[in-house]
């Protein structure tokens, strides 16, 4: 294969949220290796998303600048409207633009129904889908007026449903359609947005907690970079997205522990028989779920053509 010259990010202005600690701070590690100016924002908080700490974030952009980079530190909630835009503020006061957002921050607390409460969900929607929203909002516009931006959300494989992570998985899954959405908006603007679904042994992995309830082995100390399962493996991914030569939009891409991959939501072909019964969808039931010819859709209304194109053919057919 020819030899690809590397990704840069000179002149370039990120900001990462959630960047004191895990994937996080390894993805503003990277970024700022290759050229980019940072906004390093993080809480401190604890794994649930309560408590403060300036310490994570202020480690981090020291860290950046002692290896030559430049950052600053930005402690503010990416739940709240006023903490979205000082995020913002800060790098266009800074540095005078922002080209790339990297929504990482997020939290996780075990739960379980019935007990789990209306409070900790609206916690895990607070963060992960409205603290995404709402920096990316603030960021909006400068990206539309200078005619290019690159967002990467956070999603996860718990978008797929956790008995026991009822509420980070269903922020998940709003993360996923959020940044879908906003990769359709983004278009006319040149701002393209895409998902990064991390894989890696983390502080949020590596609770006791979350690794039983994931049915996932103890893991002794030190050894997820012994064994390379490090945030420093899902970064490559995040740059790619970050990049102005990204070449998608709109996706979920899984990266971590030496794999790649794509994750994609799909349509069957499906059946069209009008007056159907609950038994008749039965009896047919192996021909509605077959995945031959299966579809996958790059918006809302590319699933309704797909379906109204069924049902015309269908009746075409009669």
């Amino acid at each position: 294969m020819p030899h690809r010259e590397a990704l840069r990010f000179d002149d370039r202005v990120a900001i990462v949220t959630g960047a004191g600690r895990g994937i996080g701070r390894a993805h503003a590690l990277a970024l700022a290796a290759r050229g980019a100016k940072l906004v390093v924002n993080d809480l401190g908080s604890a794994l649930s998303g309560t408590g403060r700490d300036a310490d994570p974030a202020s480690a981090v952009v020291a860290e950046i600048v002692a290896a030559g980079g430049e950052a600053v530190a930005n402690l503010a909630d990416v739940a709240t409207e006023v903490g979205a835009q000082s995020i913002v503020s800060a790098a266009l006061e800074h540095y005078g633009r922002v080209d790339v957002v990297v929504n990482n921050a997020g939290n996780l607390a075990l739960d379980a129904m019935p007990s789990l409460g209306t409070d900790q969900l609206a916690r895990h929607l607070d963060i992960h889908v409205v603290g995404s929203f709402n920096v990316t909002k603030a960021a909006w516009p400068s990206m539309v007026e200078q005619g290019y931006g690159r967002v990467v959300m956070t999603a996860s494989s718990g978008l797929l449903g956790g008995s026991s992570l009822i509420a980070y998985s269903t922020a998940k899954g709003g993360v996923m359609s959020l940044g879908r959405s906003l990769a359709l908006a983004g278009v006319e603007h040149g701002i393209r947005v895409n998902l990064l679904v991390p894989v890696a042994e983390t502080r949020m992995v590596n609770d006791p907690g979350v690794r039983a309830a994931s049915n996932l082995p103890s893991l002794e100390e030190g050894a997820e970079t012994a064994a390379g399962r490090g945030p420093e493996q899902v970064s490559p991914m995040m740059l790619v997205l970050a990049h102005e030569s990204c070449p998608v939009n709109g996706e979920l891409l899984e990266a971590g522990l030496g794999r790649w991959a794509r994750i994609f939501v799909g349509e069957t072909q499906g059946i069209v028989a009008p007056d159907l019964g609950p038994e008749g969808i039965l009896d047919r039931w192996a021909e509605i779920v077959d995945e031959t010819g299966y579809q996958v859709h790059a918006s809302t209304r590319a699933g309704i053509d797909f379906r109204e194109a069924a049902i015309a053919a269908a009746e075409a057919a009669r």
